[in-house]
Formats: C-alpha cells, sequence, structure tokens
C-alpha cells in the first residue's frame, strides 16, 4: 500500500533487535521538507535505542525506491534562504545516517533517482532487486548532485560518480551499481530478497553490538568534516534552484 499524504508517511516498526525505517510518498517516494525532518531525527532517535543492533531503510511500495527531491517543492523555491533550506534536509538526513551508532542496511526495491541515490549510499550494506536502476538527473535541471556527491564518491569512487552524473539522462542497471559498490547484492526476484534480507539482518542484528558501532566508525573515517561541507554545498544548490533554466526546466518538466 502507497500513501496518499501529500507531506509523505513514516513508518518504524521494531522487530527483535531490527528497526524497520520505512519512508513514502505518492509521488513516486520522492522526499518533501517534512518527510527528510522527520527522517533525519528518527535516525537519531534509534541511534540512542540501545534495544536495537541494526537499521533496515525501504520505502512503501513495489515500484520506485525513491524519486528524489519533490518537484511541487523546488517549483514552490523564491529566495536563497528557502533553497538553502530544502537542500539542507537532504544534508541532514546524510550526516544522520553517518552519526548513526546502528549499521544501516537498504532495501531498494525499483528505480532510483538523486537524492534516492544519495541515500542508498549513506547506507552501510544495500540489498537490491534487479530493477533497481539509478540515475542522477540534476544537471537535466539546472543544478547539480552537490550534496549527497560526498555519500556517493565514497562508495562509487570519483571515476563512477563522473559517469553517473555527467549522463543525467541515462539509467544504470543493478548490476552496474553492484560493480562498483554502491549495492552489495542484487535479486531477480523481491521474494528471494527479502528472504535473505531478513536472514542477514538477523544475523547481524545478534553480533556484540560494541563492535559493531566501533566497526562503523572506522568504515565512516574520514568524514568528519561532512557536517559543514554538505551544509555549504545545500547553499550552492539552493542558489542554482533559484535560476531561470531550474525554473524553466522545473515547469516544463510539470507540463
Amino acid at each position: 500500500m502507497v500513501t496518499d499524504r501529500e507531506n509523505g508517511s513514516l513508518y518504524t516498526k521494531i522487530d527483535g533487535k531490527t528497526a524497520y525505517v520505512e519512508f513514502g510518498h505518492p509521488a513516486g517516494n520522492s522526499f518533501v521538507a517534512e518527510l527528510l525532518d522527520r527522517l533525519t531525527r528518527e535516525f537519531e532517535l534509534l541511534s540512542k535505542n540501545e534495544s536495537i543492533n541494526v537499521i533496515v531503510l525501504k520505502s512503501e511500495g513495489n515500484r520506485a525506491f525513491c524519486g528524489g527531491a519533490s518537484f511541487d517543492e523546488l517549483l514552490a523555491i523564491e529566495n536563497f534562504e528557502q533553497g538553502k533550506l530544502f537542500f539542507c534536509g537532504f544534508a541532514n538526513v546524510i550526516n544522520a545516517m553517518r552519526n548513526c551508532n546502528k549499521i544501516i542496511v537498504g532495501r531498494v526495491q525499483g528505480k532510483t533517482v538523486g537524492g534516492g541515490v544519495g541515500l542508498a549510499a549513506a547506507c552501510d550494506y544495500v540489498f537490491a532487486s534487479v530493477d533497481a536502476a539509478i540515475r542522477l538527473s540534476e544537471l537535466t535541471i539546472g543544478i547539480a548532485p552537490l550534496v549527497i556527491a560526498p555519500a556517493l564518491e565514497r562508495k562509487l569512487g570519483k571515476a563512477a560518480l563522473s559517469e553517473l552524473s555527467l549522463s543525467p539522462t541515462d539509467w544504470k542497471n543493478a548490476y552496474w551499481a553492484q560493480e562498483r559498490g554502491l549495492f552489495s547484492k542484487v535479486y531477480d526476484t523481491m521474494a528471494d530478497l527479502d528472504k535473505d534480507l531478513l536472514f542477514y539482518v538477523e544475523k547481524l542484528a545478534a553480533y556484540n553490538p560494541m563492535a559493531l558501532m566501533a566497526w562503523r566508525k572506522v568504515l565512516w573515517e574520514g568524514t568528519d568534516h561532512w557536517g559543514q561541507l554538505l551544509s555549504e554545498r545545500a547553499a550552492i544548490t539552493g542558489q542554482l534552484a533559484l535560476s531561470e533554466f531550474t525554473k524553466k526546466a522545473l515547469s516544463d518538466f510539470k507540463k
């Protein structure tokens, strides 16, 4: 079932030592500002929850995993402060994931665009379906994937990030993403994916939580400057969103 709420939905279910966080939005599971804020707070809250060791990030439905930023909210940006604030939403989510004390496992069931690719990159381990193609379409609307780039470069490397971002109308398939380190495993069916995902997280959640936390800190070494960096990138993106090119591109797309 997919939500019809214009501000999206966010639900968390705790099963044993694993928390399942599910977000949704009627427009292809895209992100409005309120939903980004709620997801940030949820990661911060779960990070302090001593009863869980693992978080699974998933989205509603069986089609798109995430449609990126809400086009309606991009069109509504009228000044620099609004633009920076909106893109800080993505910066805050990625930083909340980076600072989280729990292992984060992604479940990517379908196509993923823009900020959604950034969320997948901020996960520690990702289960994806064969339908989980990815695309960074930002340049086509006059902005750039500045905020999510550090997370993507950490997983993909600069060469693959360049290839992905500079072909903004092309979809890269799930196996391309797996070969370059964004996806950990790719499955032909969702039944097989969910079966292995459950087995994996149950086993992972049973490990020493102190060891998991210590190892996660090692995996994220060298990212302490992201707090300031992503905020600066959000400001640049917010300014780009005010350009005539972007306004026209978004308006044409909505038509």
